[in-house]
């Protein structure tokens, strides 16, 4: 999607005279020479990668039982071995694209290693700790290779794991176990770090909303739902304010922290909705959450399209709500929405008063 804009700025900005054709050229050919960019080639190799590695796992979930214990062992040992050493083999001959299938084949293959181990000499254990296992490996694998490909891998299976949790204790708290999803978003935040691999981020913050959700399921109470509320605004505040400490270094990981801190609020209100549904308290969780939208808009709906469309889809989502529940007193409707306009016309005041105050302050810095 990047690439298609940057491709259509660059015809742009040549038609106009800013910059000649062959420097629009070596642009989009330094963007397509990162890593990073978009290959239509890396990814059917990791799906093809994929459609292996599951047809493996099928097969030792098949037991079959006409090979002897030992040969199944064997051979799904040189079948890690084999996909890593021919995975270092890619990477020393500068096939990375090909080494990261292959490192997918062999990350794939120690799992079925591990659930055929277990089934066939009934070692003590659970699937959870089998999963656990499953991911250090994958991280070790991934840290060694510096792969980005392993990195994502490890990130689904964050997912699995903290599946196989919930299955096993009934989604009940359970100890150490309960912290699974902040430990291993470290774990990968680190990871990602190490090898590059940005968009696996998305994952870690995906995980850790999953985790709010569950810590709500638990009691269903309205200061937890209070709780998410002020933790994502604040931490919205912190990450989109020129003024934070950490502004700065969470604008370098792109709209994501902007995203997810103002999603993490949205929750919050989302769940506070199954508290507050009458009166005086559905017209102020009304406000909060139009509020919040137009804060979200006034500080990241310029240069921040997902947090942009994300606040419209939850402004006019909200609008229908209440329009529905209280469908049936039209003047109770419009004395709300004359009191949201009013309120909206304060809050867009102030934002325009902080806006100036941020321009004049930036102004004193550069002096």
């Amino acid at each position: 999607m990047y690439r298609g804009r940057l491709q259509r700025d660059l015809g742009i900005w040549v038609d106009k005279g800013m910059i000649p054709p062959a420097t629009a050229e070596l642009l989009l050919k330094e963007y397509d020479s990162r890593k990073s960019s978009f290959s239509v080639g890396g990814v059917l190799m990791i799906l093809a990668a994929v459609l292996i590695a599951a047809s493996i796992l099928l097969l030792v979930a098949a037991n079959w039982q006409e090979i002897p214990r030992l040969t199944k062992v064997v051979g799904i040992i040189l079948l890690i071995w084999i996909f890593y050493l021919s995975a270092a083999l890619s990477f020393g001959r500068g096939a990375d694209r090909l080494g990261a299938a292959l490192l997918v084949l062999g990350a794939a293959s120690f799992g079925g290693a591990i659930a055929l181990i277990g089934q066939l000499y009934h070692l003590s254990g659970d699937t959870l700790d089998a999963m656990l296992l499953w991911f250090v490996m994958i991280v070790v694998s991934a840290a060694a290779f510096r792969s980005a490909a392993l990195t994502v891998f490890a990130g689904l299976l964050s997912f699995a794991v903290f599946g196989a949790y919930l299955e096993q204790y009934d989604a009940e708290w359970q100890g150490l176990y309960a912290f699974w999803p902040p430990v291993a978003g470290v774990i990968l935040a680190v990871l990602a770090q190490w090898t590059g691999a940005e968009r696996s981020r998305h994952l870690i913050y995906i995980l850790l909303l999953g985790w709010c959700a569950w810590l709500y399921s638990l009691h269903t109470d309205v200061g937890v739902a209070i709780l998410f509320v002020i933790v994502g605004a604040l931490a919205f505040l912190a990450v989109t304010l020129p003024q934070s400490p950490i502004s700065a270094l969470a604008r370098q990981r792109g709209a994501s922290p902007a995203f997810y801190t103002f999603l993490l609020a949205l929750l919050g209100l989302a769940f506070l909705h199954f508290h507050w549904t009458e009166g005086s308290e559905l017209a102020l969780l009304a406000l909060l959450t139009i509020g919040a939208t137009l804060l979200a808009l006034s500080l990241e709906g310029r240069d921040n399209g997902a947090v942009r469309y994300l606040a419209y889809v939850i402004f006019a989502a909200e609008v229908l709500y209440l329009s529905f529940v209280t469908i049936d007193s039209m003047l109770g409707t419009s004395a709300f929405f004359l009191l949201a306009g009013l309120v909206v016309a304060v809050l867009a005041f102030i934002v325009v008063k902080l806006e100036k105050l941020f321009a004049r302050k930036d102004k004193e810095v550069v002096q």
